[in-house]
């Protein structure tokens, strides 16, 4: 079966179509796509992973046509966002 597993960089956007079998997990589809040799600095027990922007377990099964999407760490907490635009917005 054909699944997709997703990794974005603020520069840059990687989506892999691989082809898993039956009864595949997460962690499985992750490390059979190869994505963790292009990014080494992926560590599966710190960042989160999902399917279509649900957080999900490694040990998930994967089903037909799913993306797994590996999520990175904020860089900037939406909190401090905020208060940062809304300071400039006052001057």
């Amino acid at each position: 079966m054909r699944i997709e597993v997703a990794y974005a960089l603020p520069e840059q956007q990687t989506l892999l179509t691989i082809s898993v079998l039956s009864g595949c997990t997460v962690e499985q589809a992750i490390q059979q796509s190869g994505i963790l040799v292009q990014y080494p600095e992926i560590d599966l027990a710190a960042n989160k992973v999902g399917i279509f922007s649900e957080i999900a377990a490694l040990s998930r099964i994967v089903q037909e046509n799913e993306r797994i999407e590996i999520y990175r760490n904020l860089c900037l907490d939406p909190m401090e966002a905020r208060r940062q635009r809304a300071i400039k917005q006052q001057q």
